[in-house]
């Protein structure tokens, strides 16, 4: 019931003394009944479901507080929360790379997701998807601080070959990179678009989740960033005709 209460009071934007003074008793009783450490009376129990328009029963047994989000249930990952809007429409959650640790730990606490960002995406089909923002080069053109927005893959076998999508896993945390299934070893084989960063395997059972790219946000001038890597090329390969003629002196 404790954490009923407290959902119900954020969701009409009162304040702790706001409902304690429409129940006519201190903030600090409200504030234990929102801690579990006491439970009020039956007379106050039905006067507020009656505030909250609930019944009492629904109150003291129902979990209310999870209405805004749901529990999507894989056959092959991990248990997925989500979090929907006020027509049953899922959200797009933000995961950006401050909240990368807390995400690890908690992608299954339905209401950790629900107090992630939202951000909107014109014209997206059905479907559950979520947005994280990558970091570094491994995957250029598309630039370190990109979003990228993904859609949910359910099973392993629904991974395309060569396809690129965000891999969730404790050993290695949130990647974006390119996938090819071995279903011989159970792994899969995660490249990087950029050459410079060596492949590597992670086994089936690592992976917590999966999401396949849908589309991204660049927040960089697309051309400027275009001209800079392929400086950065042209450097790369200087420096190797430079160290092939040093060689052969």
């Amino acid at each position: 019931m404790d954490q009923n209460l407290k959902y119900l009071r954020k969701q009409k934007h009162l304040s702790q003394q706001d409902l304690a003074d429409a129940m006519a008793i201190p903030r600090s009783t409200l504030g234990d009944y929102e801690r579990g450490k006491t439970e009020p009376n039956i007379a106050l129990l039905i006067k507020m479901a009656n505030y909250f328009g609930q019944s009492v029963d629904a109150l003291i047994s129902q979990k209310i507080y999870q209405s805004e989000y749901q529990i999507a249930k894989s056959e092959k990952l991990k248990v997925l929360a989500i979090s929907i809007d006020s027509d049953n429409n899922g959200n797009i959650e933000l995961v950006d790379t401050k909240a990368e640790a807390g995400y690890l730990d908690s992608y299954q606490d339905p209401e950790y997701i629900r107090d992630l960002p939202k951000i909107q995406f014109p014209s997206i089909p059905k479907g559950t998807y979520r947005g994280f923002e990558i970091t570094g080069d491994s995957m250029l053109p598309i630039e370190s601080g990109s979003v990228i927005i993904c859609s949910y893959i359910e099973k392993i076998e629904n991974i395309k070959d060569d396809k690129t999508y965000i891999v969730v896993s404790k050993r290695e945390g949130l990647v974006y990179k390119r996938v090819k299934k071995d279903t011989l070893q159970n792994q899969l084989i995660l490249r990087s678009d950029n050459e410079s960063y060596l492949p590597y395997v992670i086994d089936y059972e690592e992976i917590d989740e999966i999401w396949e790219y849908y589309a991204h946000l660049s927040f960089s001038d697309s051309k400027a960033s275009f001209y800079s890597i392929l400086e950065e090329k042209l450097d790369d390969i200087q420096q190797k005709v430079r160290d092939l003629h040093t060689k052969h002196i």
